[in-house]
């Protein structure tokens, strides 16, 4: 029977992990305080938190504590109630719809938008880009028609022969007949203008008992038109309307070489082919004359005067037809297609 195993006092031992087995009774060696130190403290009373001596911080920790105070105070902002927070508001839309300039924006200008285009060389440029080598001068106003040619007119070259044409010794029989008094004239022309009567004649009456003044110069057809007008017209209205003859007519123009009134035609005057009309004047010495608002009465006359005139004459022109006519008939043989006339 086997005997059971018991240590030997006199040999230690052998620890089975690699940690030495600590004897039973033996206690560790502290290299701090000692039993009796510690038991002091144990039976201390408890030191408060006051005494506790607290380690004053190395001069890189107080600045780096500094510092973060300073952040904490910027982000906390001011706390002064409710001003405090409206202007924090305040000035934070303000920042959000301004936003500040960068350090060096004082120097530098922010780029635009848009880059802009430099500009073209002067080989390069559009035309009509650059301006005109000369200012453009203001139209002219249109210069008087007396001091332009006027346009050519047939009856310009008309010029009197060494005999007179069969049909104006007629046109004068014809006068004498309707006892017309009138003299021959010398020939009337203008190479310049373009006027020109080569067989004139100045009237003294229109007929028996009906003169005319002052002086109507007129080529014989004309002559002999006004005549048989004032003859078969004229002497029947005045009697009808006045009970009184015509004694004589008195005439504003005749011949005159000029143009028509702003226009570079020649007027029929220019050519003895027309008489202007202003006044009637009466056997017992009334006065009838060419107006816009003559009496009622020689309204009448002179509306029946003018009505008739349209068909002799070609054209007939008087007061309301044009500021040019207001005091006066104008007559005249102007030549038209088809022997139209232009009555107003």
């Amino acid at each position: 029977m086997e005997q059971p195993l018991t240590p030997r006092v006199d040999r230690p031992l052998k620890p089975r992990g690699r940690h030495p087995l600590k004897r039973r009774g033996e206690q560790p060696v502290a290299s701090g305080p000692t039993q009796t130190q510690t038991q002091q403290k144990t039976l201390d009373p408890l030191t408060s938190p006051a005494d506790v001596p607290v380690p004053q911080p190395r001069p890189a920790d107080a600045q780096k504590a500094d510092a973060s105070k300073k952040e904490e105070l910027k982000t906390q902002g001011p706390k002064s109630g409710g001003a405090g927070r409206f202007n924090e508001e305040k000035s934070h839309r303000k920042k959000q719809a301004r936003p500040e300039p960068s350090a060096d924006s004082g120097s530098e200008p922010e780029p635009p938008a848009v880059a802009p285009t430099p500009p073209q060389k002067p080989g390069t440029a559009e035309p009509g880009v650059e301006p005109p080598a000369v200012a453009p001068q203001p139209p002219q106003k249109p210069a008087d028609a007396g001091d332009e040619k006027m346009l050519p007119d047939p009856r310009s070259a008309d010029l009197p022969d060494g005999k007179m044409p069969e049909e104006e010794v007629a046109c004068r029989e014809r006068l004498k007949t309707l006892g017309v008094e009138f003299e021959e004239h010398k020939a009337e022309s203008n190479p310049e203008i373009g006027c020109s009567i080569p067989y004139p004649i100045v009237l003294k009456t229109l007929g028996k008992s009906i003169a005319i003044a002052p002086g109507t110069e007129l080529n014989c057809p004309m002559a002999e038109v006004a005549a048989r007008f004032a003859a078969n017209v004229i002497q029947p209205a005045a009697k009808a309307d006045f009970g009184a003859d015509l004694k004589s007519i008195g005439q504003a123009s005749a011949f005159v070489c000029r143009p028509r009134h702003g226009t570079r035609k020649l007027s029929e005057h220019a050519f003895g082919n027309a008489l202007d009309i202003a006044s009637f004047t009466l056997s017992d010495g009334k006065k009838v004359e060419v107006g816009p608002t003559p009496p009622e009465k020689d309204a009448k006359f002179l509306n029946a005067v003018r009505k008739a005139a349209c068909g002799p004459f070609k054209t007939v022109l008087g007061p309301g037809a044009d500021p040019d006519h207001a005091l006066h008939f104008h007559l005249d043989l102007e030549p038209r297609r088809h022997g139209g006339t232009f009555c107003q």
